[in-house]
């Protein structure tokens, strides 16, 4: 009796710590859709660069993901995956096709900017390659690889 007990104690703290691994990447999430979002603002507001059309869909993507995140961790459930995860990916994809053009990977004709601020203007060039849209990209694939592991978590807590 007392060696179930102690696996049961065991499988318990287990899930415990899978749990806290869990609340910990989605709150890693979580800070860098505020990090990202916060730094829109300050790109668009403070150093007044109008963002592009490819840009506004992307914050479309990245604002709500702040909210769900923060949501996600009060009290911590499983269903968080299912709100959040085809924002993000959505928003990976936008930053994708925004990388590619902005590279010149895709042509300036499939660019969906004809009016306003082009997509491939550059406003920050960091270290010679860390661009806005580069910024996003990254940001987009950091919550979705935080995502996925902490499903992967969840169900290795059941």
């Amino acid at each position: 009796m007392t060696i179930s007990l102690s696996c049961f104690k065991l499988e318990a703290m287990s899930n415990t710590k899978n749990m806290d691994q869990v609340w910990m990447l989605i709150f890693a999430a979580w800070l860098i859709a505020l990090v990202a979002t916060l730094g829109s603002l300050f790109f668009s507001e403070v150093m007044r660069y109008p963002p592009c059309v490819l840009c506004w869909y992307q914050r479309i993507a990245m604002y709500p993901l702040v909210i769900q995140c923060l949501i996600a961790l009060f009290p911590l459930s499983r269903d968080f995956f299912r709100f959040t995860f085809p924002l993000a990916l959505v928003g990976w994809f936008i930053a994708t096709y925004h990388n590619l053009l902005y590279y010149k990977i895709l042509p300036q004709s499939a660019a969906p900017c004809a009016q306003g601020v082009s997509c491939t203007s550059v406003h920050i060039q960091w270290l010679g390659f860390i661009t806005i849209p580069l910024l996003s990209w990254t940001a987009f694939s950091l919550i979705l690889m935080l995502q996925i592991f902490a499903l992967r978590k969840f169900q290795d807590a059941k």
